[in-house]
């Protein structure tokens, strides 16, 4: 299963549909639930045909763990949440330097996504990277969030942290539970909302910049608060999928370096379904 998250894409090549431990548990010839094992795409990590009788074992000794995984998501994660503090510290957005503050968060964010871009289409992880897009992250992350609780709802950035661990939560219960079914079908429905959702937000943006000063109003009121809870879903099912995406690779034995592209695509959707939570909060606080 291919997953809408660019930096899983080689993760998710040949796995459509697959049990995660497929061709862990079963030789070739072998049948699971009444299918031969012959019927599930070739593990895309197995050594290559010739490659020597201790290219298994070399294999075995470098692959990525769950532990892997979770070091450096926590450590990518770490590096946003340093950022996004120290900016909202040295960066107060306040009558006196708000341009400045502006100014410098709309510069981190293009850099970060010009860093995320360069990532995304990169053959192997690159750890400078990622970190550097984690720090650049967390400098808009912090100003806005400042700005938010300064100008429009104070407190309102707790809840929403709160909240986008309520999300994670959720999701990683339901995905353990396997309340939610995480297959080919489930990818092509995230993707066609994910693409109807951006192309809504292009369409919210350019009316902005051509004179409707609220866009199509999905920032403020009913539609606003639909929005947003429609884009908090959008990155739950994202966060399945890269759930998802991190037990195949696991199971089929990727290199260890790709645990980075687990943490930045895992950072990601972290940091969407945030600014999601953040605006839908924004609004209620802000009507009430």
């Amino acid at each position: 299963m291919k997953s809408t998250n660019p930096v899983f894409s080689r993760w998710g090549a040949a796995r459509d549909a697959v049990p995660a431990d497929a061709h862990t548990r079963h030789p070739v010839g072998a049948t699971a639930g009444g299918r031969s094992a012959d019927d599930y795409p070739t593990n895309p990590y197995a050594p290559a045909a010739g490659a020597g009788p201790d290219a298994g074992v070399r294999t075995t000794r470098t692959a990525i763990t769950m532990d892997d995984v979770v070091v450096r998501t926590a450590t990518t994660l770490g590096t946003v949440a340093l950022t996004a503090v120290l900016s909202w510290l040295l960066l107060p957005v306040d009558e006196a330097n708000i341009g400045r503050s502006y100014g410098l968060a709309v510069g981190a964010a293009l850099i970060a996504f010009v860093l995320s871009m360069i990532q995304a289409f990169k053959r192997a992880p690159s750890p400078a990277l990622i970190l550097g897009y984690a720090a650049f992250e967390g400098v808009f992350l912090g100003v806005v969030s400042s700005a938010t609780s300064t100008y429009i709802a104070p407190g309102v950035v707790v809840q929403a942290v709160l909240g986008t661990f309520a999300v994670s939560a959720g999701v990683l219960i339901a995905y353990r539970m396997r309340w939610i079914r995480v297959d080919r079908r489930f990818a092509g429905f995230v993707a066609s909302a994910a693409t109807g959702f951006l192309l809504l937000l292009a369409a919210d943006l350019l009316f902005s910049a051509f004179g409707a000063g609220n866009g199509l109003g999905f920032h403020s009121g009913g539609l606003g608060i639909l929005f947003g809870v429609l884009g908090i879903l959008l990155g739950a099912a994202f966060l399945a999928l890269d759930f998802k995406q991190v037990e195949d690779a696991v199971a089929y034995g990727a290199p260890r370096e790709e645990a980075w592209l687990a943490a930045f695509g895992l950072t990601t959707t972290l940091v969407w379904i945030y600014l999601e939570v953040l605006q839908v909060l924004t609004i209620l606080n802000s009507d009430n």
